[in-house]
């Protein structure tokens, strides 16, 4: 039996910084990637592309598993990152791996409005996987209340973590610029002592 779950998530945070900064940082994706990921459970691949393992995750109580996603993340000229999952394997549970597909879309803009910089974002996650045989007697609210529930758990982290990680990261890139500016615009001990 064929069954498909999904989640959305949405975010929008307001920045005190000018959007051109934000733009000039968000075109740089995988910092977003660090950010939403725990280093450990990252791997940079070829063509703006990571293979991220989530955490272990359980099913009802019976199944236990561990999904790891590659996912292509890029962004434009604006500043506007988009992401997308390209492949997904289940490890833990073969069966469930072979009858599993994973859809992950998501975008991160940033703009402006009455003045002020803000950031906003929405992800969406499909999931369709065929049950094994020992859920096919569960009636179908209890399976879809636990996956969506699940599905929106994931994203409810990943969000978590933009919103700390993320703007940290932002305001830490943001100084080691004013720094880089700083040491440009000062006059080198080798040009004080040639006056």
């Amino acid at each position: 039996m064929r069954v498909t779950f999904s989640a959305t998530e949405q975010l929008q945070l307001r920045q005190s910084e000018p959007l051109p900064s934000l733009q000039h940082y968000l075109r740089q994706p995988q910092r977003l990637v660090q950010a939403i990921a725990d280093s450990k459970l990252m791997e940079v691949l070829p063509g703006d592309r990571f293979r991220l393992k989530m955490r272990p995750l359980n099913f009802l109580d019976i199944y236990h598993f561990q999904p790891t996603v590659v996912l292509k993340v890029w962004a434009n000229a604006t500043g506007t990152v988009f992401l997308e999952s390209e492949s997904c394997e289940i490890r833990g549970i073969d069966y469930i791996n072979h009858r599993f597909s994973l859809q992950l879309k998501g975008r991160l803009a940033p703009y402006c409005q009455d003045g002020h910089t803000l950031l906003q974002g929405k992800a969406d996650l499909q999931v369709g996987v065929d049950l094994p045989q020992a859920l096919w007697l569960t009636p179908k609210p209890l399976l879809e209340m636990a996956a969506n529930g699940l599905l929106r758990g994931v994203l409810a982290r990943i969000k978590q973590r933009l919103q700390g990680q993320l703007l940290a990261d932002y305001q830490q890139w943001l100084a080691q610029q004013n720094d880089n500016l700083v040491t440009q615009a000062s006059p080198t001990a080798e040009a004080l002592e040639a006056i």
